[in-house]
């Protein structure tokens, strides 16, 4: 499969990751739609997966905290799990941040479970016990960029 993976900086492109993300957080995973779309979507830097027909199948956001940068809201379609679209995306946010921060920049992230794999590969690690975060079981994990 064809993907790309872009900023969305277009009300068109935003609402394509909005699509993805009900498809998989709230319709799949259950999340509450309240929980899932939150105040801080304006000041967040979206980025959709879209396949060869311009549908969205993968979406991710990052924003400044008085932490330091929080990757968030990762999805990628159930059916293309594991054929590298995952590593895409989190290959373009992190590209992102290198662009527009400076480095040593802490990040993080909570991390589902079966996802701790994928963000270990771009050298996050596990800080703390598992928690629950919307009924789903998570890890934090950092890195310094």
């Amino acid at each position: 499969m064809t993907h790309r993976v872009v900023l969305a900086k277009s009300d068109d492109l935003k609402q394509k990751a909005f699509q993805i993300r009900e498809e998989v957080f709230v319709v799949e995973q259950e999340v509450s739609a309240e929980e899932e779309f939150d105040e801080f979507e304006e000041d967040s830097h979206h980025f959709v997966a879209l396949d060869e027909n311009q549908e969205p199948i993968g979406s991710a956001r990052w924003r400044t905290t008085d932490k330091g940068i929080k990757l968030e809201r990762f999805t990628a379609k159930k059916e293309l799990r594991g054929q590298g679209l995952g590593s895409a995306i989190v290959k373009a946010v992190l590209d992102h941040i290198s662009e527009s921060t400076e480095s040593g920049t802490y990040l993080y992230l909570h991390a589902q479970l079966q996802a701790v794999p994928l963000y270990s590969k771009f050298g996050f690690q596990k800080e703390g016990d598992q928690f629950d975060e919307c009924g789903i079981m998570h890890y934090l994990m950092w890195k310094r960029s």
